[in-house]
């Protein structure tokens, strides 16, 4: 019988184990703070902003909502976020993608002040991943290894396949998975759109990360028997024409945040493969929940980290 990885309870434990590290750093007259910063008018965007403001406001965070006219001049955010780089009880910053066209993305990444870089993508924090000494490991790969971790999956010694090479999900999550560390210690091959024969990798595998973007790309002709399948994908799908509109995202919720007439789908066919997998996280309520918890954690790192104040985290 398949495990069906519930990232929503996790997400929930994880939230419920951080509690402890708010009550501590308000002992000590710190109140964390989160920064979003939003420049762009995507109702997607604005569902994922308040998302987060709303964890944080749940967990004790103070969630600060900045928002940017998408028509203004790249040097305002850019100003936005030097201010907030500057102010000591902001101590987290996160731009919400995407940026307008007409807005520098690498610039965007080395803007933000490293030491409350809680997404982890600035070049130093990279640095510091491939390393193997992380500042802070990007929010959806390390919920991808929070949920290995829960459902008892030790990577140590394993096959792992990541299918997609993003630098939000597919290179950081490989960087963790080869890392000589707990969580770590696997044997990783990245595919992407140049590989061949994708399911010759993917069949070998303990373990297959979907990360790439493509609709119900993986299934269960893909895999072995008792493979243990992560599925990170967010993708529409035309309900009625079977016209696939893919956009990939880890920050959806278990509620769903689609329009009539579209349902989600990851980059695995789930039905397909949850007949072969051992465990499988479902679309959706698998990996999104898990990524948002994981902004908290690092929320709370950076705090601890420019406070001085000690706090224990799960």
């Amino acid at each position: 019988m398949t495990d069906v990885i519930d990232g929503d309870a996790v997400a929930a434990q994880v939230r419920e184990d951080l509690t402890g590290a708010v009550q501590t750093l308000e002992e000590a007259g710190v109140t964390p703070r989160l920064a979003t910063v939003l420049m762009n008018d995507k109702q997607a965007s604005e569902t994922y902003i308040s998302m987060k403001q709303r964890d944080c406001e749940e967990l004790g965070i103070a969630a600060e909502d900045v928002r940017i006219d998408p028509e203004a001049p790249a040097d305002e955010l850019f100003d936005t976020l030097a201010e907030l780089n500057a102010r000591e009880d902001v101590h987290g910053i996160l731009v919400q993608d995407p940026t307008p066209d007409h807005v520098s993305d690498e610039r965007v990444l080395s803007a933000v002040d490293p030491a409350k870089d809680v997404d982890g993508f600035h070049p130093e924090n990279v640095g510091k991943l491939v390393g193997g000494n992380p500042r802070f490991k990007p929010c959806t790969p390390h919920g991808v290894q929070k949920l290995l971790a829960h459902q008892g999956v030790d990577p140590d010694g394993k096959e792992v396949v990541v299918v997609g090479r993003s630098n939000i999900v597919g290179k950081p999550l490989a960087n963790l998975l080869v890392q000589k560390a707990d969580g770590g210690n696997a044997t990783v091959t990245v595919c992407h759109s140049h590989t061949d024969d994708l399911a010759a990798h993917t069949r070998r595998a303990d373990v297959v990360v979907a990360a790439c973007g493509v609709p119900e790309l993986v299934d269960g002709d893909m895999l072995s028997e008792g493979t243990v399948v992560v599925d990170v994908g967010i993708n529409r799908v035309d309900a009625d024409t079977d016209e696939q509109s893919s956009s990939s995202s880890q920050n959806s919720s278990s509620s769903g945040d689609t329009e009539k007439g579209y349902e989600l789908v990851g980059d695995v066919d789930y039905d397909s493969a949850k007949a072969k997998a051992s465990a499988i996280t479902p679309v959706p309520g698998g990996v999104g929940p898990m990524t948002r918890a994981m902004l908290l954690y690092n929320t709370l790192k950076a705090a601890s980290e420019q406070t001085g104040v000690d706090v224990t985290l799960p």
